[in-house]
């Protein structure tokens, strides 16, 4: 009795160990699941900022710098005033024409109060009114003057380099300071005529720049140029970006890729792939009744592909379980064992080291 126990525990153990060595034959895969996610077709080009708003601030008149109002790189509002050329004798005269306003309204009044009472001629009282609407108009274009005098910002924003000092000597056209709106930016690129149909205004994109390569900029086109260049056969696009922080600088090169045609598509990685003339195929994998897995080959019809991804039009559906490593042994009905899926936690490389 003892043989017949000792023979039977042999022949388990043996059992054991023989569906040990077959599962550890069987080929070894891993899988990755398919993703109903927003899929978009890429439209790369290089673009040029631009300020939204940009101006260069220059005197119309020739007269020294009596005031200076800002630092470099100040942020400045609408209306502040920045720079003040020497006035003094403008002023004078502004006061001279107020006066003279003044002296000639009062007599207008003196006009009207005797004409009410007929001891003056209409005809005075309306020479007195004329005298001071011109008197008026002379005191109103001194005023016009005098703003020639006063450099402010057209709208807010931040300034550039302080290029002049006070009492240096100004002239017309005299480049004094820059101002540019910083806080949305204007991106222009160029993209071929082909692709014109696939445009409109609103499209989202993205842009990155050699300055900030880790960061993403997003945005949207504004507007589309309505003519295609006859030599470049390319049509100018404009985007407006925001600008967070200000760290965007008009003149900066951008690479630009545009979202077209921004759909929901089952995505796989583009390794789950088997090429084979014009057609592609998957190894869908099975879990069986007895937790073991089997392959089946699946023909699928593809779309775009970006970045190791490929768009699934026909074969599978989202969630579908396939091949993306071990391909090279699978077959279609084998049985195999799965070290594991493939997701945004796990990757191939440490589910083939958790196996060893």
């Amino acid at each position: 009795m003892h043989v017949y126990r000792r023979i039977a525990l042999i022949f388990l153990v043996a059992l054991l160990c023989s569906t040990s060595l077959y599962a550890q034959s069987l080929p070894a895969v891993i899988g990755s699941r398919a993703e109903l996610t927003t899929w978009s077709d890429p439209l790369e080009a290089l673009g040029t900022l631009s300020a939204d708003e940009s101006v260069t601030l220059s005197a119309t008149v020739t007269e020294t710098i009596a005031e200076i109002n800002f630092q470099d790189g100040q942020q400045v509002e609408r209306g502040q005033l920045l720079i003040r050329l020497q006035d003094a004798e403008e002023q004078a005269q502004l006061r001279a024409a107020q006066a003279l306003t003044d002296e000639r309204r009062n007599a207008s009044e003196r006009a009207a109060q005797l004409q009410q009472r007929n001891l003056a001629a209409r005809a005075d009282v309306e020479d007195t009114q004329a005298r001071l609407r011109q008197a008026e108009a002379d005191a109103q274009a001194l005023e016009a003057r005098l703003a020639n005098y006063q450099i402010q910002a057209p709208f807010s924003g931040r300034v550039g380099f302080r290029n002049v000092s006070v009492g240096a000597l100004v002239t017309p056209g005299m480049e004094l300071v820059t101002l540019d709106k910083l806080n949305v930016m204007k991106l222009d690129f160029s993209v071929p005529e082909v692709f014109l149909g696939r445009l409109s205004s609103g499209l989202s994109l993205s842009a990155k720049t050699a300055a900030f390569p880790d960061e993403i900029f997003s945005g949207q086109i504004a507007s589309i140029g309505t003519r295609i260049d006859p030599v470049s056969r390319s049509v100018s696009v404009r985007a407006e970006l925001d600008n967070p922080g200000l760290r965007l600088r008009p003149g900066m090169l951008m690479e630009v890729i545009v979202q077209q045609r921004a759909r929901d598509a089952v995505v796989l990685p583009e390794a789950a792939l088997e090429p084979s003339g014009d057609r592609h195929y998957v190894m869908l994998i099975h879990e069986q009744d007895d937790e073991s897995w089997r392959l089946e080959q699946r023909e699928v019809s593809i779309g775009e592909r970006r970045h190791g991804e490929v768009e699934v039009l026909e074969g599978i559906e989202s969630g579908d379980l396939v091949v993306v490593h071990g391909l090279q042994m699978a077959r279609d009905g084998q049985k195999v064992r799965l070290l594991g899926v493939v997701d945004s936690d796990t990757s191939i490389r440490a589910l083939l080291e958790a196996d060893r």
